[in-house]
Parts: C-alpha cells; sequence; structure tokens
C-alpha cells in the first residue's frame, strides 16, 4: 500500500511539473516517463530481459536472500509503475 502511495505522490508531481512546462494537453507526459522508468527497473531486477540460460545460471549461484531482496526490489518498482502508468493513461483519456 506504501507504493501505491508512493506511485501517486510522483504522478501529481508528474502533472503539476507537466501542466507547468507545457500545459493541460500535455500533463500526462512526465507521469509516462517516470511510469515507464520504474517498469524499466522492474523488469531489470527480474531478470526478464536476460536468456533461459542465463537466468537458470544466476538462480543457481544466488542466496535466498539475495533472490528476495531482488524479487522485493522488483515488486515494489513495478508497483509505482503501474500506479504512474494507469494515472497517466487516465489523464490521457479525459483530456483527449
Amino acid at each position: 500500500m506504501r507504493y501505491f502511495l508512493i506511485g501517486i505522490i510522483l504522478s501529481v508531481l508528474g502533472v503539476v511539473l507537466s501542466i507547468i512546462l507545457w500545459g493541460v494537453d500535455q500533463a500526462y507526459m512526465i507521469t509516462g516517463g517516470i511510469g515507464i522508468v520504474f517498469i524499466g527497473i522492474s523488469m531489470i531486477f527480474s531478470g526478464a530481459l536476460l536468456s533461459g540460460d542465463r537466468m537458470r545460471a544466476n538462480y543457481g549461484t544466488e542466496s535466498t536472500e539475495d533472490r528476495r531482496n531482488r524479487n522485493t526490489i522488483t515488486i515494489r518498482t513495478g508497483l509505482i509503475g503501474i500506479t504512474n502508468l494507469i494515472i497517466a493513461l487516465f489523464i490521457y483519456y479525459i483530456i483527449n
């Protein structure tokens, strides 16, 4: 729940900054960018961009604590990114 709140706060700040920079017509730009960046970080930490043999090798060599930390970071950044993307899409469809 805390990471949804962080995502909402980042979205509000992004919308306000977008309105200041570009006006109401482009209010979704910074919020969408923040969402894409956090989803990208989530993809990198999850290992989704690796090949199967590299994922298997990483899984075999990392400890359970490292795996737990990696999964925690993946979920947290994913929640922040999804929140930002949902708000950006919502604003986009309201304005256009």
